[in-house]
């Protein structure tokens, strides 16, 4: 049975077609991916779906009384509100039940006199409660807090304590919780590290309803997911079996294209040259191939989008030690860990930082940038140093990526800047976009061309691989091998970064 039924759906964002006339079905219990390349549409797809936007043309129905969970890449959390009280809140109906029966209890220990009214409802609530499972969910919130890595964190910890990263995974816990009949998950596995990802790997295998999930983690997409939809050209195809299904058959519908488009194209070229060469002396036949030709269907191989590449300069050599610190203790209201004796940064060292979200890596970075002030110790950079920043989050910004790096690099020219952009995988009209509008890939590509057109000798990366597709992915981990300069990475991929990087600090060992 179809949960949901997408039929010649087109959606476009000002004069830019996103998806033209797509359409598919999520039938019940269905384990469904939704990929394609930054910028393809997945998250306006989900959006859609969600109701937050409305379609251009074409129908978006669901299945009456099918409960729909998203969750989006950004939030906002009420502050005053604790970790805790939001996971409650997937429940909020079954704590009124209770508040309700608390009151009856009240009412009959007081002696009202309707006490056979109250002992009806009090028997009638329990009896709710106890099928429902509610004596059973401070566990159930538990187990999710801590495979999410929540618990970290603290259960009464005020929600406007957390960082974006933090609040996304806060609203995933509550989705989780929900168990809704469907779920929409936009990016799921961003900040969170491997333990974390294993356990939601896990729940999503087991979960009994139907979800349609968007990530770039191949590894995450290939466990969990039996059918993949791809975004690609303005059009959806359907794929059954897992990612590495989909990948193999992907490219071998690509080749037989390519070949089928190939063969045709030398066969027009031989009825063109039979037509130019036999106008005149066979006239009746080359009006017969006109006519073959006129008929002819044509083959038009799909375009492919921009292909990403960036490139890291060193400029002005750095002294022979980058950056040092000796007993450094980081942190805001309250370490976060014991002070750590030494630390040394040579320069041409490429140096991954890992630990579980939450555990202070991001604040590492910053305090060692002179972002915030260690609560003990120091550090010193060395001289020459020119570090380039690429933050985990960055606010929204209604500047356009052209205006914003012409504001930052006056002295280049527009066609300069334009070209770097291009060079990033980020066409004419994307880049003339409000930054805001534009989808978390498309951002990172960006904050990327920001730092190629820094004039800097270190390259201080958190996180910079959450958005980016597969093949910009690629394109970045192969210019970071390539540079020449010093890299401090914060990571939570391996598989980005294990075959360049000379050095692994693991600040859980710090602790």
């Amino acid at each position: 049975m179809s949960l949901l039924s997408v039929e010649e759906v087109t959606h476009s964002y000002g004069d830019k077609h996103i998806f033209q006339n797509i359409s598919f079905r999520l039938v019940r219990g269905e384990h469904a991916a939704l990929v394609g390349s930054n910028g393809a549409g997945k998250s306006s797809l989900l959006r859609l779906l969600a109701g937050e936007l409305i379609p251009d043309r074409g129908n978006i129905e669901w299945l009456p009384q099918v409960t729909v969970g998203y969750l989006r890449q950004h939030s906002d959390l009420q502050p005053g509100t604790t970790v805790r009280q939001v996971l409650q809140s997937a429940f909020a109906p079954l704590y009124e039940i209770e508040a309700c029966l608390v009151q009856a209890a009240e009412r009959m220990t007081a002696g009202d006199d309707r006490l056979d009214y109250w002992l009806a409802r009090y028997g009638e609530w329990q009896n709710k409660l106890e099928v429902s499972g509610f004596y059973r969910l401070d566990s159930k919130i538990e187990e999710v807090a801590a495979g999410l890595g929540l618990t970290e964190l603290g259960l009464e910890r005020d929600v406007s304590q957390l960082s974006g990263g933090q609040r996304t995974k806060l609203l995933l816990g509550k989705l989780l919780l929900e168990e809704p009949g469907v779920l929409l998950l936009d990016e799921p596995t961003n900040y969170l590290d491997d333990v974390h990802i294993r356990w939601l790997t896990d729940y999503l295998q087991s979960y009994g309803e139907a979800y349609l999930v968007v990530s770039h983690d191949e590894a995450f997409l290939n466990k969990v997911a039996s059918v993949v939809y791809h975004l690609e050209n303005r059009t959806m195809k359907r794929y059954a079996g897992n990612y590495e299904s989909f990948l193999r058959s992907s490219e071998m519908g690509r080749a037989q294209l390519q070949e089928a488009y190939e063969r045709q194209q030398k066969e027009i070229g031989r009825l063109e040259a039979f037509i130019d060469k036999n106008r005149i002396r066979k006239a009746k036949q080359a009006k017969s191939r006109e006519k073959a030709l006129e008929r002819l269907e044509r083959i038009d191989t799909p375009p492919s989008a921009p292909r990403p590449r960036f490139a890291f300069a060193v400029h002005a050599e750095p002294s022979g030690t980058v950056l040092e610190a000796a007993g450094l203790q980081i942190g805001y209201a309250k370490p976060l860990f014991a002070p750590i004796r030494e630390l040394r940064v040579k320069r041409g060292d490429k140096i991954a930082i890992v630990g579980h979200n939450g555990i202070g890596k991001s604040t590492l970075l910053r305090t060692l940038l002179g972002l915030i002030p260690p609560l003990a110790g120091e550090v010193r950079i060395g001289e020459r140093v020119r570090p380039a920043y690429f933050a985990q989050e960055l606010s929204a910004s209604e500047q356009t990526a052209l205006d914003r790096l012409l504001a930052m690099r006056p002295d280049k020219t527009q066609k300069e800047v334009r070209r770097t952009l291009a060079l990033c995988g980020l066409p004419d009209k994307q880049i003339r976009q409000p930054i805001g509008s534009l989808s978390g890939g498309e951002q990172a590509k960006v904050r990327l061309c920001e730092l190629m057109l820094t004039d800097s000798n270190m390259l201080v990366l958190d996180e910079p691989t959450s958005h980016l597709d597969v093949r910009a992915k690629e394109a970045f981990r192969t210019a970071l091998r390539a540079y020449a300069g010093t890299i401090v990475l914060v990571s939570h991929e391996p598989a980005f970064y294990e075959d360049w990087v000379t050095q692994v600090w693991s600040v859980e060992n710090w602790r």
